[in-house]
């Protein structure tokens, strides 16, 4: 009599359980951007959203929590309830704060990717007026005088400082890091050539590049990037493999339903395939990537590995 019972139950259970999981979502869901508004991230993530809502039938809000490279964000969701309305956007910095900070939550266990949306390559960039016209006239000051030329960043651990130590390391010269606040205040610094060089995403140099006022060197994107045909990767110029990406991504709370998250992948698949989502990722300098939760974790632990041997090299010095 109890083993009919108990199995009762459990069949009660599994059809509730899957009339919850069949239902999603039934109410809105809440898109958490770690950034602040106006950035490259907050500007891709909002035309997925909007995308979204058509697939998923329910309204989804961009939310900015902005903060401490990320972090503050990204722990809120890391904490959230896993039940697929509490969703990550993130990106690149998420695979690097671990590396140097401590965090109040483990990314690998707390937080489960769904989709790698897009990459977009940086831009080695100098002002207008700077003296150098190529990278390899920059790598050769560089290499005879150490330490006399700089690059720019948002602050240690930000994207645009790990570039820039990449290409000191695999180039074998001392650039000298000047870190800033932001991003903002570094390239305002590099247009007035009060800095040399930083490594900033096409997105945000692109306009400066097309009014002549900033003048790219190099991309670190494995192939020529279409809007910029005409510079030259890192890699040829004699770092074969170089490549740097800000990549964008979806996660929800580890622990989150598998049914759940698939319900996700699917709508972000189908809204990154729409004609007028590419054509606005493609514009802002993205290549739309729209690849599983598998892949993407193993995406993430290369990049995770990547930057562990550009943190500890810098490191030991």
């Amino acid at each position: 009599m109890k083993l009919r019972c108990r199995a009762a139950f459990a069949a009660m259970l599994l059809a509730c359980c899957g009339h919850a999981l069949a239902a999603y979502p039934d109410k809105p869901i809440s898109l958490v951007i770690p950034y602040s508004p106006g950035g490259t991230a907050d500007a891709l993530a909002r035309v997925l959203a909007q995308s979204l809502e058509k697939y998923l039938g329910t309204s989804v809000i961009v939310e900015n929590k902005a903060g401490a490279s990320g972090i503050i964000g990204e722990s809120y969701v890391a904490r959230a309830k896993p039940d697929g309305y509490t969703v990550l956007y993130d990106a690149t910095p998420l695979t690097i704060n671990p590396l140097l900070q401590n965090l109040t939550f483990d990314p690998q266990k707390d937080l489960t990717p769904v989709a790698l949306v897009s990459k977009m390559p940086t831009v080695m960039v100098v002002s207008g007026k700077s003296r150098f016209k190529t990278e390899e006239a920059a790598v050769t000051y560089a290499r005879e005088n150490p330490g006399k030329v700089t690059f720019a960043s948002g602050g240690n651990g930000t994207l645009q400082y790990m570039a820039g130590a990449l290409f000191n390391q695999g180039k074998k010269i001392e650039m000298l890091h000047v870190p800033f606040k932001s991003g903002g205040p570094a390239i305002t610094a590099t247009l007035g050539a009060q800095v040399d060089i930083m490594f900033s995403n096409i997105s945000s140099t692109l306009p400066l590049i097309d009014a002549k006022q900033l003048r790219p060197l190099a991309i670190t994107s494995k192939a020529r990037h279409p809007l910029l045909p005409d510079v030259k990767t890192v890699s040829e110029s004699g770092l074969p493999g170089f490549e740097v990406y800000e990549w964008n991504g979806v996660f929800v709370p580890g622990g989150t339903p598998s049914a759940v998250t698939q319900v996700l992948q699917n709508a972000i698949q189908k809204a990154l395939h729409e004609p007028a989502v590419k054509e606005r990722y493609t514009s802002l300098g993205a290549e739309v990537i729209g690849a599983d939760g598998n892949a993407f974790r193993k995406y993430l632990d290369e990049e995770s590995k990547k930057w562990s041997v550009v943190v500890q090299s810098a490191s030991s010095k």
